[in-house]
């Protein structure tokens, strides 16, 4: 490497990728388990101001009330997965929920909506058999994240912002892990951080999509390092729509956002554009059954010309009364009205819109992951929700498994960590590909933009089949080409935008070629993945997850059984719940 490209060099005991509900519960866990110990949190934007788990709106699942319990959550969870979800990890979900809750409210200070008679008040979900979601409005995210900031300010735990992850540097032996190559974007300073243990909690962030909930910035950069990194993915296919996104026209980035599911929750109506109800053809549970169901529900009504003005459908809030929906949510109405829609009494435009990935790394129930030294916690992982999330276990999810984290890393480090030597040459050519576009001729990167967005909207979205499957598997191959040959104007790397809008660029489409060759190999359906030609769900007893790894730029494919370690198909009693 020339000695032109300096390389800032850090140490800290532990090392968490990422600053959403996952990332920052894992920060103060580590630090009440260990108070001795280096903990740094490295974040692409601004701690406390990026992130999905920022964006929630809906709230958060969790089996508190009188009637409930976490059986009853544990079995929604299940059915609702389609049968593929690491039953241990859905177990640990809903069970150390009830204890992550008293946690957000009683140590650090979460507010949440409460009933007339003080308990907290729990909103309908749908694809939940119990009005369980915990909720501050619609605005959850933004209430669990600014109390997590809060506390992770005032402890002193490192900062670096504005610090993007470029790989995951192993030992020249590649048995353990040794740090994580960095670009700091202020300066475009190259930064390797040391560390004992390191978390990826970086988010999914299906951005691919030409409708998507999360902000720009996410761009599955976690999940294209495991895959470099040789880690095992599985449940790639598995890539969640919203029902309901703002359609605002093309010419915003409005269009996407979430209108979360309580709308539907509480009564709301899905009309076409012939301002006809229409969820009730395609199943009995109308506009509150599951994600995937509505979705395909909306997408065929879209396939059918049956649309609104801009494409979509409408949802309709008038009838549970103008001014209940102002004051339940509020959040929405002032966001609508910023788009010229009166959500409270009118009729606003939607979208299905890729939210989630419910696909990840394998990892074990105290999160470690099959490379030593590296842990991994919350939508950067795969086994939890199977072939469909429930609404409300997203941020369930982070906060439950960002603090075993937490706990796991203190632990492990105390127990057997130890500074790793790295791999200098695998560091030089980390660096070599990120610096790779600043020696090619400039050229805007847009048309590769939208190319990926048609591409993964129409052949691997909400519908798919093997014709139009194989058809993205040779559009991402081009792709991928035509961004190696694409560079960026200058050599400046300090807020360089194109240049991270192509690194961005070169996760998605490694992300989205996985995601294409497991809904290729997946030749049935199950939850956010329907196959056209393979309509059926094939027989749940026998059911099998994908599991996808890269090897020297080829991408490996197997099937593993699902292990039925709690309840099986067809039993009503849960065995092991404990």
């Amino acid at each position: 490497m020339s000695p032109a490209v300096p390389i800032k060099r850090m140490k800290t005991d532990i090392l968490i990728l990422g600053a959403g509900g996952a990332g920052l519960f894992a920060a103060l866990h580590a630090h009440q388990r260990a108070p001795g110990l280096s903990i740094t949190v490295a974040v692409k934007g601004l701690l406390g101001k990026c992130g999905c788990t920022r964006m929630v709106q809906g709230g958060y699942n969790v089996a508190l009330a009188p009637g409930d319990s976490v059986e009853r959550h544990f079995m929604d969870t299940i059915e609702g997965s389609k049968w593929l979800s690491n039953q241990d990890l859905a177990w640990t979900l809903v069970s150390t929920a009830i204890e992550r809750i008293h946690e957000l409210e009683n140590e650090l200070g979460c507010f949440f909506d409460r009933n007339p008679d003080g308990t907290v008040h729990q909103k309908a979900f749908a694809g939940q058999t119990f009005d369980r979601t915990v909720h501050k409005g619609d605005l959850t995210g933004i209430e669990i994240i600014n109390r997590l900031s809060e506390q992770v300010w005032r402890r002193g735990i490192g900062r670096l912002e504005e610090h993007r992850a470029l790989a995951l540097i192993k030992t020249a032996d590649g048995q353990a892990l040794a740090g994580v190559l960095m670009v700091d974007v202020r300066s475009g300073e190259f930064v390797f951080v040391q560390a004992q243990a390191v978390l990826l909690a970086t988010g999914g962030g299906p951005t691919m999509y030409k409708y998507h909930t999360p902000s720009g910035d996410k761009s599955c950069d976690g999940l294209a390092m495991a895959l470099a990194a040789g880690l095992p993915l599985r449940d790639m296919e598995m890539v969640q729509f919203h029902p309901t996104g703002l359609l605002a026209g093309t010419e915003t980035r409005m269009t996407g956002t979430v209108l979360e599911e309580g709308l539907r929750g509480a009564g709301g109506y899905l009309l076409n554009g012939d301002k006809e109800r229409f969820m009730h053809r395609y199943d009995p549970r109308g506009e509150r059954a599951t994600r995937d169901i509505v979705s395909r529900g909306i997408y065929a009504e879209m396939r059918a010309g049956r649309t609104t003005p801009n494409g979509g459908v409408y949802i309709q809030m008038e009838h549970l009364g103008v001014d209940q929906v102002r004051k339940q949510f509020k959040g929405m109405v002032e966001r609508c009205a910023d788009c010229g829609f009166d959500l409270a009494g009118g009729l606003v435009e939607v979208v299905p819109t890729a939210h989630y990935m419910m696909g990840g790394v394998v990892f074990e129930p105290d999160c470690r992951t099959a490379l030593r030294g590296l842990f991994a916690a919350g939508e950067d992982t795969g086994g939890v929700h199977g072939a469909n999330r429930l609404g409300g276990n997203g941020v369930a999810n982070s906060t439950v498994f960002g603090g075993i984290a937490g706990d796991s890393m203190a632990e492990w480090v105390g127990r057997e960590g130890a500074w790793q030597i790295a791999d200098e040459h695998a560091i030089e050519v980390a660096v070599r590909d990120a610096l790779a576009p600043f020696q090619r001729p400039a050229q805007t990167l847009n048309p590769i933009r939208e190319a990926l967005y048609d591409c993964m909207w129409t052949d691997v979205g909400i519908m798919r089949d093997a014709q139009g499957l194989l058809r993205a598997r040779g559009t991402l191959a081009q792709l991928q080409d035509r961004l190696s040959g694409v560079g960026v104007a200058g050599g400046e790397r300090a807020f360089n935008p194109t240049w991270h809008d192509w690194l961005n660029l070169r996760s998605l489409i490694t992300v989205s070629q996985v995601i294409t060759e497991a809904a290729l190999a997946r030749e049935d359906s199950r939850g956010a993945h329907f196959r056209e030609d393979f309509p059926q769900a094939g027989e749940l007893a026998g059911s099998a997850y994908t599991v996808v790894r890269r090897q020297d730029d080829a991408t490996h494919i197997t099937r593993e059984p699902v292990h039925f370690t709690r309840v099986a198909p067809g039993e009503t009693l849960l065995r092991n719940a404990a």
